[in-house]
């Protein structure tokens, strides 16, 4: 013990000295300091789900840099760069003395060809801090820097720096965008020729790569030389290797600059915008839910469906596919090409807002079953009719009368369509697009009923995630475009009953071009087509498979063209993409969907829609919610007690006469009008003015205008000549209609026909119509003033 107290006493300076020297380095290497990671930008590699590159950014220095962690880098690149630059490199302290005087000495001395003698640190010292060490003082600077990079960071820390930052030609930086702009790989999956050759090129990079930059080109035989003399030294301590020498002697090629991936530009450049605006993503990677193959396809269709019909007008096109199951956007088309300004190319036209014609029908029908509107063959009028002061019309200016659900979103028929989305409530489908996610909508007073066809606007995203939505049974899920994205459980906004009976119906849309009768060697597809106002826009959108798929065809500018119909313009490209999916063999088995428990069959009569009764001659089936759907008795085949002797219809009492019973149909007038203009006029159930106000069983009258629930805001300038339209619908056998305003008797009126009524002053009215039989309706009538 006295031997080592003696000893730490008469040493005692210098281990104090030793103490704080260690405790100066440790605290420099302690003490907080910037990453070497953050010290310059870095590029972003953008990639597709299947590991392929779509694109990588320059950095905010215009540099091509992607920062890869030293375990993601080829430990034959890592001990290629050690054997070529500096093998002290773990053993000196930043400097090695022996290079630092040869340099000076070949280029001072000798007055040869200039030679630094840095090291692996001092390199990375002079990219950090930009030092010119041409000169001596320059040097000094780096030596300096050096040092205090060894204080601060760790070798691996180095090391890792150096080969990120390291130049190789040009603006590439690293070996991380190095090895994917050159070899189209990332840094771990080099071969030992690629390692060794991406080594050697930051000694001399602008020579040793004059030649690649054009197209793809073999290296220089200047970067040959330098790779084989590499191979030459590497076999000294990895004998091992001496095997793959015949690959040194195959040709190496090196993909210029200007052949590096830029695909899918749209998808690629949402995903960069929406990485920039989250502040907890710095990642330099970023892995998309893209598909690579199914972009080029969808591409590669908008491009052919394009130049097939520019003599149509047709320029431009958009398109996306989702995959149901993840709700990963899987291709995205933002307009038939990014590089064509004259078209406005760089748009995304997957983002942009546009009126959906009726891409949203099936949405409505839908609402209405789960609200007990109706079931899918339930009749409805597809006759001239007054909302109010909203006066739809079919697009084709026609009218077909009596006209199953089923068959009115088939053929998109437009009365029908707003007679659904006015019995609508909790929600509306206002309320329900808002649910739905549907952005930057005006006020409902704003649109309507127009927003029926088409009247709002939405993005193809969004009419994308709703087409998905129905797939999905009713359940709303958000898209996802990067794969870190979370797939969540979603919300319900439709029951899976409404969800699968809105689905039966878009299957058995035939398509466009089904003229052969094909439809059933095909895979179900469910779809539905939208055109705007004014031509403006043409819609298909639709579920195949597991995949929802949205297209869109016309002008960025909002330029009309008669061409842009939905099942004229839109319908072949949305077929054409399909066909050639299922063409490359792309699995297109559609996900199992169970039926609905809580889904029944039940039996009616065809031509209402109705329950059948022993009268109805044609029944049929349906898809019925118990507890929702409506349930009503058919009133439309009705039995009448003919008299033998005059043909007219018998009064009763009957015993004693001579009749027998008549099968009629008693359809409402507003249809009874339209099978007139048709030319299929009904026969009329015969009557009989002799038997008095005797009732007849049947439906009682409907007012269709004044519409129920608006208010009507009239002129004060002119409250002198403001009237308003009442009318209403009525059973077959009704002649006249009465008509009430808070019990006063204001005039009569035919079946449809109009009666017009001047209000004395504001305020709630209450009006009531009543027929010939006594039956009646009623409803409340608010009136307002503006200016």
């Amino acid at each position: 013990m006295k031997t080592l107290a003696h000893w730490i006493w008469r040493w005692q300076n210098w281990l104090v000295a030793a103490a704080l020297i260690i405790a100066v380095l440790a605290g420099c290497r302690l003490w907080p300091h910037p990453s070497l990671r953050g010290w310059l930008p870095s590029s972003t590699a953008v990639y597709d789900d299947k590991g392929h590159l779509l694109r990588l950014t320059l950095a905010s220095d215009q540099q091509y840099r992607l920062w890869v962690p030293l375990k993601d880098i080829s430990p034959q690149l890592v001990d290629g760069v050690l054997l070529h630059e500096d093998r002290w490199y773990r053993w000196h302290p930043g400097v090695n003395p022996y290079g630092l005087l040869r340099g000076a000495w070949v280029t001072y001395v000798r007055h040869g060809s200039p030679q630094g003698g840095s090291t692996i640190t001092m390199q990375l010292a002079r990219l950090l801090w930009g030092l010119n060490t041409r000169t001596p003082l320059g040097k000094l600077r780096q030596i300096a820097r050096a040092e205090q990079l060894e204080l601060f960071y760790s070798k691996h820390q180095i090391l890792e720096a150096y080969l990120n930052d390291a130049p190789y030609g040009a603006n590439v930086q690293g070996v991380g965008a190095a090895s994917l702009i050159y070899f189209g790989k990332p840094a771990k999956q080099l071969t030992l020729p690629e390692a060794l050759t991406l080594a050697v090129i930051p000694q001399d990079p602008s020579r040793r790569l004059q030649d690649g930059q054009g197209a793809n080109t073999l290296i220089s035989s200047g970067l040959a030389n330098a790779r084989n003399r590499l191979y030459a030294q590497w076999l000294a301590s990895h004998p091992r290797d001496a095997s793959l020498k015949p690959l040194f002697a195959l040709p190496l090629t090196l993909r210029p600059l200007n052949r590096m991936p830029f695909e899918a530009p749209h998808a690629v450049e949402q995903v960069l915008a929406s990485s920039s605006m989250d502040a907890d993503d710095s990642s330099a990677v970023l892995s998309t839910t893209i598909d690579l193959d199914l972009q080029h396809s969808l591409e590669r269709q908008l491009a052919l469906y394009v130049k097939r019909n520019a003599s149509r007008g047709i320029r431009n096109a958009a398109a996306i596919l989702v995959d149901t199951r993840d709700m990963g956007i899987k291709a995205m088309v933002g307009s038939a090409d990014y590089r064509d300004a004259s078209i406005q190319g760089q748009v995304n036209g997957t983002l942009a807002k546009r009126s959906p014609g009726s891409t949203l029908k099936p949405f409505i029908y839908a609402l209405g079953f789960d609200q007990g509107v109706l079931q899918p063959q339930t009749v409805l009028r597809d006759v001239p009719t007054a909302f109010g002061p909203y006066t739809p019309e079919n697009f084709d200016g026609n009218f077909l009368g009596p006209i199953t659900a089923t068959q009115a979103l088939i053929r998109s028929r437009n009365i029908p369509a707003v007679w659904v989305a006015s019995q609508l409530h909790q929600p509306s489908l206002y309320d329900f697009l808002q649910q739905a996610g549907v952005s930057r909508m005006a006020s409902e007073q704003h649109y309507g009923l127009s927003l029926v066809l088409g009247g709002g606007e939405v993005t193809m995203q969004e009419l994308a995630g709703l087409y998905a939505m129905l797939a999905n049974q009713g359940v709303l899920r958000p898209l996802r475009l990067r794969a870190t994205d979370p797939q969540v459980q979603g919300t319900r906004l439709l029951s899976e009953e409404a969800s699968f009976m809105a689905m039966d119906i878009l299957r058995q849309n035939p398509r466009p071009d089904d003229a052969l009768g094909m439809q059933s060697m095909r895979m179900p597809v469910y779809w539905k087509t939208g055109t705007s106002w004014a031509f403006r826009d043409a819609w298909t959108a639709g579920s195949v498979g597991p995949y929802v798929l949205v297209v869109w065809v016309g002008n960025f500018d909002g330029s009309g063209n008669p061409a842009f119909v939905g099942v004229e313009a839109a319908a072949p490209l949305f077929f054409q993409i399909i066909d050639a999916l299922h063409a490359e063999h792309v699995p297109m088995d559609e996900p199992i969907r169970h039926m609905p428990a809580n889904l029944k069959r039940v039996q009616i009569c065809l031509a209402s829609g109705n329950l059948p009764t022993q009268w109805c001659p044609q029944k049929g089936f349906t898809w019925f919610i118990p507890g929702k759907s409506p349930i009503r008795v058919d009133d439309i085949y009705r039995p009448v007690v003919i008299d033998d002797a005059t043909g007219t219809a018998a009064c009763p009492p009957f015993e004693g006469k001579r009749t027998h019973v008549e099968v009629y149909e008693f359809w409402p007038s507003d249809l009874q009008r339209v099978f007139q203009q048709a030319g299929m006029p009904r026969r009329k159930p015969p009557t009989n003015p002799s038997c008095g106000n005797e009732r007849v069983d049947g439906t009682p009258p409907s007012i269709t205008s004044p519409l129920r629930g608006s208010t009507y805001a009239l002129r004060l300038k002119q409250l002198a000549d403001e009237r308003i339209p009442f009318t209403a619908t009525s059973d077959a056998g009704v002649h006249a209609l009465y008509w009430f305003v808070d019990d006063a008797y204001i005039g009569r009126s035919a079946p449809n026909e109009l009666l017009y009524w001047q209000p004395r002053s504001v305020g709630q009215y209450n009006v009531r119509v009543v027929d010939d039989h006594g039956r009646a309706d009623q409803r409340l009538l608010d009136i307002t003033l503006v200016e």
